[in-house]
């Protein structure tokens, strides 16, 4: 609760809102339970410039619209006030009234803390500051858990179908519920990151919170801003990072949301030609307005500190890029120079990463940005958008099509997984295989492989031996990592059964072990960014479709990586490699452990000063069928 005062906000807050620069804003805007005078109560402020009256109506008052006004600011726009009697776990709304024809609505707060759970629509007074951390560990040292020369794998979860509780009706799981559970599975399953489906509230569970309404607020259905705090909290206890997936990119257009929100379009655009996603049926932010723009970035900034975020993946990034965004000649406007950007965006975007990066070096930004928008992850000072990461879509659509061919086509499409070599180093890349992969008829991770069951795990076992030895970090869709062969289905828990069978039970232990390896091993994560990291050992062997290729380490330590997408086994298959001696095969896809077939290279392989593919030593190894080995020079 805030200390005694007459007015929350300043003059100087008045200036800097009103200039957008306000970092904190919501620390004066939205609603704030205080003394004033020496009464308890709660202070309620909100931006509608171009309102005639706006009044608190709640459940202290029966909703009357007569009752408690608030008053305008200055040229300000922002009305505000003080209510006594009025604390934690009020329901409230604005009740606005336009200059414009009179026209009258109730609005949620834009900067509201707590929802009514839906389909109920009313904010709550909230007291967010009454949470004490444990994370004090994490928090100091996450800076080398989180930046570009760190091992980083994430989990990307959906809360709401994650894991249910079929025998209480198929309910979801609370925040304090799901917090044991998930980090002990995370932690089991050697994950470094869970990344969540937006959190923030928003009104249709079909949209999977990618129709937020509450910006500033933990979605009510799994419990208060305090359960979701103990959540992260706990999560960073067990060394697990959280990232939350961000919608800057559009806004749902219900009633109480911030569609025409004081009678004119004051967060979207006026124009039509810039103001709606025809696709997903939601209006576009206007970010040339500062005060919009300014939501926004303190938006950002209060996920990181008020709930100690470790990053921000910042969702259809594309989208707020172009102007003509899925929109046929003649339905957009071009900007001041003719051109198709959306310069208001990309300059907010860049303030964003700008602010985030000095604000918290510790933390993160993720672009999922799909297009070939040059620099999306370089620094604003070299013409960057700023991004920490990029989602490399491009690889991602590469290599289900590859994987999808009949073994016996995949020579034809050999280009299709080595041509992400070619530009893997342009960006600061993860590699995804997110929701999106798994939805709309998609079909799931396992339903996308050829062949038989055993060709199907093979094939995945495979693809994820591909993705982890590859530069990049990674990225797992909950269900993907022990080959769940329904789509997602945000209404129901996963198919957890499936693990009682042993190709389940096999892939899961096989992306556990990944997950491992890329921990303990530097040469698959210290220089992924870097051309030095990389060295292809051979990517023209098409025709029996086979790649291989050297990682390393910036201390010189170095793994040599061989995928055979075949289902036949090759035996006496020779690769050059750096240095002569002693290597020793050191993860194998095709190991039983992981329902394989059992082949290998057991022992020392002794590298012979026989020179092939450029380099002066070679060793003959077996090649598993449809799978993959990775070899380690031995130092014993």
């Amino acid at each position: 609760m805030h200390e005694e005062q007459k007015t929350l906000l300043t003059d100087y807050d008045l200036h800097l809102l009103m200039e957008g620069t306000h970092l904190r804003a919501w620390t004066k805007l939205g609603a704030h339970p205080c003394k004033s005078n020496g009464r308890n109560g709660t202070w309620f402020a909100v931006w509608a410039p171009n309102a005639e009256s706006v009044s608190v109506i709640g459940d202290f008052n029966n909703w009357d619209e007569t009752k408690n006004p608030l008053a305008c600011r200055g040229d300000s726009g922002i009305w505000e006030g003080f209510i006594t009697g009025v604390g934690h776990g009020y329901l409230y709304k604005y009740a606005i009234t336009s200059r414009y024809n009179g026209y009258k609505v109730q609005k949620a707060d834009p900067y509201g803390f707590f929802f009514e759970i839906r389909p109920n629509t009313a904010s709550v007074v909230w007291d967010i500051s009454n949470y004490s951390w444990s994370d004090g560990e994490w928090m100091a040292t996450r800076r080398g858990k989180n930046n570009l020369n760190s091992p980083i794998s994430i989990y990307e979860v959906h809360l709401g179908s994650w894991m249910r509780v079929p025998e209480e009706g198929n309910r979801w799981l609370t925040y304090r519920e799901i917090a044991p559970k998930l980090a002990l599975y995370a932690k089991e399953m050697n994950f470094t990151h869970i990344e969540f489906l937006p959190v923030t509230e928003h009104p249709l569970d079909a949209s999977w919170g990618y129709q937020t309404i509450g910006y500033f607020a933990a979605t009510s259905r799994f419990g208060t801003p305090q359960d979701f705090m103990y959540l992260v909290d706990h999560l960073h206890q067990n060394d697990i990072g959280v990232i939350l997936d961000w919608v800057p990119a559009h806004f749902p257009t219900d009633a109480h949301g911030l569609c025409f929100f004081d009678g004119t379009h004051l967060y979207e655009h006026e124009d039509p030609r810039k103001r709606e996603h025809k696709d997903w049926g939601t209006y576009i932010f206007n970010y040339g307005r500062h005060e919009v723009a300014n939501f926004l970035l303190a938006n950002a900034l209060f996920w990181l500190e008020v709930y100690h975020i470790d990053g921000l993946r910042v969702d259809a990034v594309a989208s707020m890029l172009y102007l003509d965004y899925s929109r046929n000649e003649g339905e957009w406007v071009p900007n001041i120079y003719g051109g198709r950007e959306n310069l208001e965006a990309i300059a907010f975007l860049r303030h964003l990463n700008e602010t985030i990066y000095k604000e918290h070096p510790d933390t993160m930004t993720i672009a999922e940005e799909s297009t070939a928008w040059p620099m999306v992850s370089r620094p604003t000072y070299l013409g960057g958008l700023g991004f920490g990461f990029k989602w490399n879509m491009g690889w991602m659509h590469d290599m289900l099509l590859y994987m999808s061919k009949d073994p016996i086509h995949r020579k034809y499409h050999h280009n299709n997984l080595t041509f992400s070599l070619l530009y893997a180093f342009h960006e600061n890349f993860i590699l995804p295989f997110s929701h999106d992969e798994v939805v709309h008829g998609k079909g799931s991770m396992i339903g996308k492989m050829p062949g038989d069951e055993w060709q199907k795990f093979a094939n995945l076992r495979l693809l994820y031996g591909y993705m982890y030895m590859h530069p990049g970090k990674k990225l797992l869709f909950m269900g993907n990592e022990f080959g769940q062969w329904a789509e997602w289905n945000f209404e129901t828990s996963l198919d957890w059964h499936l693990l009682q069978y042993p190709p389940h039970k096999g892939l899961r232990k096989w992306v556990m072990d990944l997950n491992w390896f890329l921990k303990t091993t530097p040469a698959i994560y210290d220089l992924d960014f870097e051309p030095a990291g990389f060295e292809w050992i051979d990517c023209n062997d098409s025709n029996q479709s086979i790649v291989s290729f050297i990682r390393r380490a910036r201390n010189g330590d170095m793994i040599a990586c061989v995928f055979n997408f075949t289902p036949v086994p090759r035996h006496n298959y020779v690769i050059g490699v750096p240095c002569g001696g002693h290597w020793r095969e050191t993860i194998n896809s095709d190991r039983e452990t992981y329902w394989g077939s059992g082949q290998g290279n057991p022992g020392h392989i002794t590298a012979h000063p026989i020179p092939a593919h450029g380099k002066n030593y070679s060793v003959e190894i077996t090649i598993p069928p449809l799978g993959m080995v990775a070899l380690s020079p031995d130092t014993d």
